[in-house]
């Protein structure tokens, strides 16, 4: 018997994707005999250098998880701390931190939209073709960025890994006289925002039909950032302290990210699960963009997902200009908060997905123990399942084309380099 012929695609870098790792596929004829992302990077071990920290500290080191989505990993980190310390922040202070994830929301989705998404339906390589081909595109996605950071910037002391949120509110509130200076940018960004999503609906996208189970954050009053109960496509909805009763992390051999699976399968967090279990709750601007490019509320083709997040955009900058024009500052800038031992959990939803944090504290209100699930690590068996369905789409392609293909699929989930999931090499085998 002759020996089974091997072939081999390596992508050496994985552009437009924040991070490395390796998706290997292995093909016997015309089956799809194994998928697996292989995550290879070496574990960062926050969990583990929370350990003797104190809980003060916490805000602060979990910011450096990510570069760009701090706020979430800070907000999921203070709500978690304050349910156990039984701490009510009011509504000022509430208001600040959804308009604190709002600047993160813009920020962050417009990055993936406009630099490492749109290029993917453009016929370009990046956003440096985009600068040269449609340059007035991209400064209006490098404006929309822009908007979200002064927002990080004037709440959060810095764009990048701020600095004032604490258990309790914040180090400092602005006065209502710096909020009001945000508007004229943020009344721009809300008509570029509904011009991002009138341009990304017109585009051309692949025919790949999943079949999802959406798993969110879902809130009777608002569309999730900061609360919520974590409910499902399937009918769940629990408290976000029983996240772990339903979702439950492995680990591959193949990876160095842990699996999650709900009740034993994959299933997919982010903008999409966002707007199937909460797509009452937005805005009524949001609403009609959604309407005028024909989308609805349940988006099963991974590649619409640029859409969503365009009109997550919309929703972030049309809410935040709310916020600032009803603000009143709190009396004082943060809570007084008593401390005991226990535990305390809870989940936001970041720009990727919810994620989750669980803390055991002792009496002194040092972290004893530490759990962090991100996004995009729960995603990881969800891209797996889509790439089995998505290669057989692809085998009498050549080995170049298949590449780009799988790239372009993992790049609908905008995956995170320092939260979970990286990508390096892709390798195909041909049995």
């Amino acid at each position: 018997m002759a020996e089974p012929r091997t072939r081999k695609i390596k992508v050496d870098v994985l552009a437009r994707v924040e991070g490395e790792g390796a998706l290997d596929v292995t093909l016997a004829g015309d089956e799809v005999r194994d998928v697996h992302l292989r995550i290879f990077e070496p574990p960062r071990f926050f969990e583990t250098l929370l350990k003797g920290r104190h809980y003060t500290e916490v805000p602060d080191i979990v910011a450096r998880i990510c570069g760009i989505c701090p706020v979430a990993y800070q907000m999921s980190a203070v709500h978690a701390l304050e349910s156990l310390f039984d701490v009510d922040v009011g509504d000022s202070i509430r208001s600040l931190r959804r308009l604190l994830y709002c600047g993160e929301w813009i920020e962050s989705h417009a990055l993936h939209v406009y630099m490492l998404h749109a290029p993917d339906f453009l016929g370009v390589d990046g956003a440096l073709d985009l600068a040269a081909s449609e340059p007035e595109i991209l400064q209006r996605g490098l404006r929309l960025k822009k908007a979200g950071d002064i927002i990080l910037t004037l709440l959060g002391g810095r764009a990048v890994h701020p600095v004032s949120v604490c258990v309790g509110g914040f180090s400092r509130v602005p006065p209502v006289s710096e909020l009001r200076t945000l508007l004229e940018d943020l009344k721009w960004a809300r008509d570029a925002a509904l011009d991002t999503v009138r341009w990304v609906g017109g585009f051309d996208f692949p025919n790949l039909v999943q079949d999802y189970t959406f798993v969110a954050l879902q809130s009777e009053a608002e569309y999730p950032m900061n609360e919520g109960d974590v409910a499902a496509s399937n009918g769940l909805k629990a408290p976000a302290s029983l996240f772990e009763e339903h979702c439950e992390e492995h680990q591959e051999p193949h990876s160095t990210a842990l699996h999650s699976h709900l009740h034993g399968k994959p299933y997919l967090v982010g903008p999409q699960a966002r707007l199937c279990l909460n797509h009452q709750r937005l805005r009524p601007i949001v609403k009609q963009a959604m309407a005028d490019v024909g989308l609805n509320s349940s988006v099963t083709n991974p590649h619409q997902s640029i859409i969503v997040r365009s009109l997550e955009i919309l929703q972030a900058v049309d809410e935040a200009i709310e916020i600032i024009d009803a603000y009143e500052a709190p009396a004082v800038p943060a809570e007084h908060v008593v401390v005991k031992g226990g535990t305390g959990m809870a989940a936001t939803e970041a720009p990727r997905g919810l994620l989750y944090h669980r803390y055991r504290v002792n009496a002194e209100g040092l972290i004893e123990e530490a759990k962090i699930v991100p996004p995009t690590s729960q995603n990881q068996a969800r891209i797996e399942e889509d790439m089995r369905n998505l290669l057989p789409t692809l085998l009498d392609r050549e080995d170049g084309e298949i590449a780009f293909e799988c790239e372009r699929l993992i790049r609908c989930y905008d995956p995170c380099i320092s939260c979970a999931t990286h990508f390096l090499k892709l390798n195909i085998k041909r049995i």
